[in-house]
């Protein structure tokens, strides 16, 4: 292989990650030639609607994917957030070097911190698991809908359309813009795979398989299995409020999850810890308590016509 070729989003962030990865794989393979084959995905173009309402997070990843199958690119650069917990069989998924700071990013002109609001005050979020676990614990502020990439939704804050807006601290970092960044919500479980860059490709090919391998954080890959295998439990999707976020300490890996109504008024929420080499095993498990805590009955309400899905 004397060239690479990968595919990515088109955003600002995208394109930031995705040369991160380029040049480290330029930097350990001598002789290689890396390009960047960027496109624009059906989420990036449909910014009208929640993502809850028009197919989910794997609308990132589709035309990305299907580069793969055609042969017009190598591997795809995610993030891992934005990876379905279920990805077709032909495909192959792997971390790609150690993970950013997963926490989700208070931003805002006007305030320090979430606490530090007045009853009504306008926060932007895209995500219905940061909305569950905000209007929980601060049922006095007004939560609305923000879509757009990172540049973007700055811009409608600084425009005065927001009070605050609620961000993943990793994708500020990433992009030079962590002095932006109020407060990071310590309490707030983040996305599953939230700051864990994850390279996609074609599992029949060897070749690239070995390109990237030497850049698998264990520590990272073990965090993104747990978290993926509590996904897959509770049916973690841009339509249910679930999140998931593991950590190895000292050889121990510690899974805290949890899944809610949107509006905040049912959730649950455990943790679990074991070994790093039983990531996997210790998702499923974690997932099922959720699931026999109440979450099984709060995935049927959010299920249910009656209910209808929360915007």
């Amino acid at each position: 292989m004397s060239t690479l070729r990968i595919a990515t989003r088109e955003s600002q962030l995208a394109l930031t990650q995705t040369r991160l990865v380029a040049a480290r794989l330029a930097q350990a393979h001598p002789g290689l030639a890396v390009e960047l084959v960027p496109m624009t995905t059906k989420g990036d173009r449909v910014l009208d609607r929640p993502l809850s309402q028009v197919g989910g997070k794997g609308l990132f990843v589709k035309e990305l994917e299907v580069a793969l199958d055609e042969g017009r690119a190598d591997i795809a650069v995610h993030s891992l957030k934005d990876v379905p917990m279920v990805i077709p069989v032909q495909f192959a998924l792997a971390t790609f070097g150690p993970r950013e700071v997963p926490l989700d990013a208070f931003v805002s002109t006007r305030h320090e911190s979430l606490a530090a609001m007045p009853a009504g005050a306008r926060v932007g979020t895209s995500s219905l698991r940061r909305e569950c676990q905000l209007r929980r614990a601060y049922p006095h502020l007004r939560f609305l809908p923000l879509r757009g990439n990172v540049n973007t939704r700055l811009a409608k804050l600084d425009a005065g359309d927001y009070d605050a807006v609620i961000l993943a601290a990793a994708g500020l970092r990433r992009l030079g813009l962590a002095e932006r960044i109020r407060a990071t919500l310590a309490d707030a479980i983040p996305a599953i795979g939230q700051g864990i860059l994850a390279v996609e490709f074609v599992r029949a090919r060897d070749d690239v398989a070995r390109a990237v391998a030497p850049f698998e954080d264990p520590d990272t890959a073990a965090a993104a299995r747990a978290e993926r295998a509590l996904g897959l439990v509770v049916e973690g999707s841009c339509e249910v409020p679930v999140g998931g976020y593991a950590q190895v300490r000292d050889g121990v890996l510690t899974l805290e999850g949890f899944v809610g109504l949107p509006d905040g008024s049912r959730l649950v929420r455990d943790r679990i810890e074991g070994a790093p080499a039983s990531a996997e095993s210790l998702g499923t498990a974690l997932g099922r308590k959720l699931l026999e805590a109440g979450g099984r009955e709060i995935l049927a309400e959010i299920a249910s016509p009656a209910r209808g899905r929360v915007a």
